[in-house]
């Protein structure tokens, strides 16, 4: 088991996608996200059945930055409640893991 995470979050849009996506990047709580723009959702909101276009977001961080990462994507993000959950990787190719290290700036 590695210390490092995935953590998906799903966006209203391309634009919030990359905006968050950016943002978590540049202030190092996360090494890469990558944005997947086709997604669709079907959720119940509010007592409703909802179906709504969305984008997904695959954050690779670590755990040790999941509080930081989790408030920076609620600052930017336009849910009420964002989906922002995370899973642990478990193993993963050696320069891979090196190079998200680095990137934290551990």
């Amino acid at each position: 088991m590695t210390d490092k995470i995935v953590v998906f979050c799903t966006c209203s849009s391309p634009q919030e996608a990359e905006t968050i996506a950016r943002r978590l990047v540049e202030t190092r709580v996360a090494a890469c996200a990558t944005i997947l723009p086709a997604a669709r959702s079907i959720f119940r909101w509010k007592g409703a059945v909802e179906d709504a276009a969305e984008c997904l977001l695959m954050i690779k961080s670590s755990r040790s930055r999941f509080d930081r990462l989790r408030t920076e994507i609620e600052k930017a993000h336009s849910n009420e409640v964002p989906e922002i959950l995370a899973v642990p990787v478990v193993d993963g190719a050696e320069n891979y893991l090196n190079w998200l290290e680095a990137e934290l700036g551990a």
